[in-house]
C-alpha cells in the first residue's frame, strides 16, 4: 500500500509530497551505493599500503639495505596522501559544479585504473628503478582518486538523510575503509595461499589485478544512484557557485585548517595500526605475514561494526562530543597497546591488534557530518573535502615514515605512543575551535 506524506528531504530546502516507500528505497540506494564504492577505492588504497611493508622494499629497492628500502618505499606511499588534496581540488570543484553522482563515478573509474596499472609494474631486477618511478606515478594517480572521494560518498549518504539521523547515514560510506582493509588482507592473504612460494615473485600482482572486477561492480552501483534532493534545490534556484574551490578557501580558509589539523591523531593513528604494524611485529615480535594479516582482518571487521554503531551515538551525544572522546583513547590505548605488544605474550599482542581500531572508529564514525555541516549546500563538497584530505599531508603520508625513524632508536614502540599523543593534543586544540551544526545554515 502507497502512501504520501509532507516529508523533510533535505537541507530544509525543500517539502513536497513524496511516497515515503520510494524515498526510502532512494535513500538505502544511496546509502549502499556509498558504501559500496567507496569500499571498493579504500581497497585499491590500502593494496598498497599493505604492499609498501610487505613487499615493495624488496623488489623494487633490492640494493638498499632494509632500513632504507622500507623508507623509500614509504616515501612512495606517502606521495599517495600529498596527492589527496590536489584530488580534493579537482574533484571538490566539480562535485559543487555539475553534481555528487558524475563526481563519485569519476573518481572510482581513475583509482581502479591506477591500481589495476600496479600489477603490471616490472621489478628493480626486470627493469632497474623505473619500476619504482612508474610506481610513484601510479600512487599519485591514487591519492588523486582518493582525495576526490570521500565528500561525495559522505555527501551522497547524508544529503538523502533525515536530519536526525544523517550521522547514521553518513557512517556507512565511512565504514569503507575497514571494509578496505578486509578486503586488501583477504585478497592478500588469499594471493598467499594460493600461490604459495611464488607469493614474492609474482603471486601478489593478483590483488591489485583483481581491482579491475571490483571497479565495474562499483561502477553499476553507482549509475543507479539519483543526485541528491540538496544538489538538484541547489541548481533549481540558480545557486550554484562558478568557482566554488575558490570561494570556500576565500571566505572559510580557517575552517579547512581546523578540520585538517583536527584530524592529524586519527590520521597517525590509523596508519600506524594498520601499516606500520607489519613492520613492528615482523621485526619486533617475529610475526608471519599471514598471522599479520589474519589478525588484521579481525581488526578491520571490528571496526566495521564499530563506525555506525558510533555513527548512531553521535546523533545522540553529539559529533564534536564523541570524536573528543575517541581523540583521548587514541594515545591512551597507543601506550597500553605498545607495552603489551613488548610484553612477549602472543596471545595479548594479537587480542590488542584485534582491538586496535576501536579508537578509529570512535573518531571517524562521528566526523562526517561534523565536517560537512559547518559549509553551505553550494561549498559543501569543496569545502569538506580540501579539509579532509590536507589532513592526509600532515597527518596520514608522514607517519610511516616517522615512526619508522623512531623504531629505530626506539624497539619499545612507546616513542611512537608519544608521538600519537603530540598528534592527539594538536586534534584537541583543532576541534575546539570547530563548530557543531546540526544543520547547514544554507547561507554563504
Amino acid at each position: 500500500m502507497n502512501r504520501t506524506d509532507r516529508v523533510e528531504i533535505s537541507d530544509g530546502f525543500e517539502q513536497s509530497n513524496v511516497d515515503i516507500a520510494g524515498l526510502i528505497a532512494k535513500r538505502r540506494t544511496a546509502v549502499l551505493a556509498s558504501m559500496v564504492g567507496t569500499s571498493i577505492e579504500w581497497y585499491d588504497f590500502i593494496l598498497y599500503s599493505i604492499a609498501s611493508g610487505l613487499i615493495f622494499p624488496s623488489l623494487y629497492f633490492a640494493k638498499s639495505d632494509p632500513l632504507s628500502a622500507t623508507l623509500s618505499s614509504y616515501g612512495i606511499f606517502a606521495l599517495g596522501f600529498v596527492a589527496r588534496p590536489l584530488g580534493a581540488l579537482i574533484f571538490g570543484h566539480y562535485g559543487d559544479r555539475i553534481g555528487r553522482k558524475g563526481t563519485l563515478i569519476a573518481t572510482l573509474i581513475m583509482m581502479g585504473l591506477g591500481t589495476f596499472s600496479v600489477a603490471l609494474v616490472p621489478t628493480y631486477v626486470q627493469i632497474g628503478i623505473a619500476g619504482a618511478v612508474t610506481l610513484t606515478v601510479l600512487r599519485f594517480i591514487q591519492g588523486v582518486g582518493v582525495g576526490g572521494e570521500w565528500a561525495g560518498s559522505v555527501l551522497v549518504a547524508m544529503e538523502w538523510a533525515r536530519p536526525e539521523r544523517r550521522g547514521f547515514a553518513a557512517s556507512w560510506p565511512q565504514i569503507g575503509v575497514p571494509l578496505g582493509l578486509v578486503l586488501a588482507n583477504l585478497a592478500f592473504a588469499a594471493a598467499s595461499f594460493a600461490t604459495g612460494s611464488a607469493f614474492m615473485s609474482w603471486g601478489w600482482r593478483l590483488p591489485f589485478a583483481a581491482s579491475i572486477l571490483l571497479v565495474g561492480l562499483g561502477f553499476l552501483i553507482r549509475r543507479a544512484v539519483e543526485e541528491t534532493p540538496v544538489f538538484r534545490t541547489i541548481a533549481q534556484e540558480n545557486r550554484i557557485q562558478q568557482q566554488p574551490v575558490a570561494r570556500v578557501i576565500k571566505h572559510h580558509y580557517r575552517k579547512i585548517l581546523i578540520i585538517a589539523f583536527m584530524r592529524i591523531v586519527e590520521m597517525a593513528f590509523f596508519q600506524v595500526m594498520t601499516v606500520f604494524i607489519y613492520t613492528f611485529s615482523l621485526q619486533r615480535l617475529h610475526l608471519g605475514h599471514d598471522t599479520i594479516l589474519q589478525t588484521l582482518l579481525v581488526a578491520a571487521c571490528v571496526c566495521t561494526v564499530a563506525i555506525p554503531v558510533f555513527g548512531n551515538l553521535s546523533d545522540r551525544v553529539g559529533r564534536k562530543r564523541l570524536f573528543i572522546i575517541g581523540t583521548i583513547a587514541a594515545p591512551a590505548f597507543a601506550f597500553a597497546y605498545f607495552a603489551l605488544l613488548s610484553a612477549g605474550s602472543l596471545t595479548l599482542s594479537l587480542i590488542m591488534i584485534a582491538l586496535s581500531l576501536i579508537p578509529f572508529a570512535m573518531m571517524y564514525g562521528s566526523e562526517s557530518v561534523l565536517i560537512a555541516n559547518n559549509f553551505s549546500p553550494e561549498l559543501r563538497y569543496s569545502g569538506s573535502s580540501i579539509g579532509y584530505q590536507l589532513s592526509a599531508i600532515i597527518g596520514g603520508g608522514p607517519t610511516p615514515i616517522i615512526v619508522t625513524l623512531l623504531f629505530h632508536h626506539d624497539h619499545t614502540g612507546f616513542a611512537i605512543a608519544g608521538y600519537i599523543l603530540v598528534c592527539a593534543i594538536i586534534s584537541l586544540i583543532a576541534v575546539s575551535f570547530l563548530k557543531e551544526r546540526h544543520e547547514a545554515s544554507g547561507q554563504d
